[in-house]
């Protein structure tokens, strides 16, 4: 291949990076809470029936912020049923994945996880069977002082202090004739602003998430979401995205082009926020909020996924290969290359159904992309540059024209995170990192990512496959980094960064 360079300049930024961009979902679908981060029978049970060894593999994710409780399931959901003393909890029949929901696990146990695991909240309210009411009433159990009635309640089940829950998606997926109380989107509009004003009226201090497109391939993408904005006056701070991907085709390089719908997505979606903003002559501007992404298309039915009223049902619980992985690092790329609108994003989901993680019994497996992950997490940065790729492209049959080498980067202060792909299936990519303004000075730490063919995978049988490792064959002469990438491969970089050009040598 001919050689790739990544040119960097420290004053070109794109914005400062918001640690919510690594952040987790965690529905009540599968085996994702229950069998997943819940489990009293399991041998890492803590002493509130959690599982250590999947906190444990979570923390090296460096999650920030979970959304909870869905997804689909949170529009039949009635948060009621979760709290309060666990043998009084009624057994439901879940509406959105035909399951049983036990309510073992509702608003306190989660809260206590979040403590423990030092996540942000982002609780999701019922808009489909829900009510703006019951919106409202919620916000106040969690956040309310408890000389009101619901945070009465709240101290009546033991948690005297508010838990302070700052992030609320206004329901899930609304556009989709899938979801519970599908409706038009001034209809929509109408309910979000309702239960935002109610909740708002708990505690001012909140943020909202409004219901954006659920997916690029929806007819109403994009007219949605400016439908909906300018229905909704201030009541959004912010609009969601949803993508999921896959290898429909079987071409690994067309697959790995899936970056430019990301990209293209992102770009629509805050195009319409700033027109819509723009139209209302508002000062405030409404951020991305990418609530729901991952890989995901072995496990998906079109017909529609049924649990087949059991508990726990096993569902979408893909096996991810290192393909998959590349792409998950595409998303990330794609994040920090649009940190100036994308401030909050959630793998969907955590463990088990379209996970980093699996478990099986006792057994915990890492998955491949539970690496690229742990690699850009582990080196999050202050602020988000611009990458100039100088570098071979070629055509994509379904997303177009792109580099060979897919790249983003960060700066913190005198480090520089680099972060690249490289998307040949065959040929190895010389790579130089070149900063105009301030020199390398050398190479702090590097981890790399690559595998035997582009559908080997990690199995309990033998996990170790496909996984990250330390790399150190990288030069730095003049100030510059040389490298070769493996085909089919990624690398995380962190360098030692210089002051000023004179400082070299």
């Amino acid at each position: 291949m001919q050689p790739t360079t990544l040119h960097l300049h420290t004053a070109f930024e794109v914005a400062p990076v918001d640690a919510r961009l690594f952040g987790g979902f965690l529905e009540h679908m599968g085996r994702c809470v229950y069998e997943g981060v819940y489990d009293p029978a399991s041998r890492h049970a803590d002493a509130e029936g959690f599982r250590r060894d999947v906190q444990a593999a979570l923390r090296r994710l460096r999650v920030t912020v979970m959304r909870y409780t869905g997804g689909n399931f949170v529009s039949g959901y009635h948060w009621q049923d979760g709290v309060g003393p666990r043998a009084q909890r009624p057994l439901r029949v879940e509406k959105a994945w035909d399951s049983q929901e036990p309510n073992q696990v509702g608003t306190d146990e989660f809260m206590a996880l979040c403590r423990r695991m030092d996540w942000q909240p982002m609780l999701a309210v019922n808009l489909g069977s829900g009510s703006a009411e019951e919106a409202r009433d919620w916000v106040e159990y969690c956040n309310g002082a408890a000389s009101t009635r619901y945070g009465d309640l709240r101290a009546a089940h033991g948690h005297l202090e508010p838990y302070g829950v700052r992030l609320w998606c206004l329901g899930n997926e609304m556009d989709g004739s899938w979801q519970i109380g599908h409706c038009p989107p001034e209809e929509y509009a109408a309910r979000a602003s309702a239960a935002a004003r109610l909740m708002r009226g708990v505690d001012p201090g909140i943020a909202t998430v409004a219901c954006g497109s659920s997916m690029l391939m929806m007819e109403s993408f994009a007219d949605w979401d400016a439908r909906v904005l300018a229905h909704m006056d201030d009541a959004a701070d912010f609009i969601s995205l949803h993508c999921y991907v896959g290898n429909w085709s079987g071409d690994t390089r067309d697959y790995l082009a899936v970056t430019n719908l990301v990209d293209r997505q992102i770009e629509a979606i805050d195009a319409v926020a700033r027109a819509v903003q723009a139209k209302r002559k508002s000062t405030k501007r409404i951020f991305l909020s990418f609530d729901e992404w991952n890989v995901w298309y072995r496990t998906m039915n079109p017909a529609g996924i049924s649990g087949g009223g059991v508990f726990p049902a096993h569902l979408i619980e893909e096996v991810y290969n290192l393909e998959d992985a590349l792409v998950v690092a595409g998303f990330l790329h794609s994040f920090l290359r649009h940190a100036d609108c994308v401030k909050i994003a959630n793998l969907a989901q955590i463990v088990n159904g379209i996970a980093p993680l699996l478990t099986r019994g006792d057994a915990l497996l890492l998955e491949s992309i539970f690496y690229p992950l742990a690699m850009v997490a582990s080196r999050r940065g202050a602020v988000s540059l611009r990458v100039a790729v100088d570098a071979p492209s070629y055509t994509s049959a379904t997303f177009g024209a792109l580099h060979e080498i897919d790249a983003s980067a960060m700066l913190d202060g005198d480090r520089l995170h680099v972060f690249a792909t490289n998307r040949s299936v065959d040929t190895a990519a010389p790579l130089t990192v070149a900063v105009a303004d301030r020199p390398l000075a050398h190479l702090v730490d590097a981890d790399l990512l690559t595998g035997p063919s582009a559908t080997a995978a990690d199995s309990f049988e033998q996990p170790d496959v496909i996984r990250s490792v330390p790399f150190d064959a990288v030069r730095i002469d003049s100030g510059r980094a040389h490298l070769s990438l493996p085909p089919l491969s990624f690398a995380a970089l962190t360098f030692s960064i210089l002051r000023a050009a004179r400082d070299v040598g």
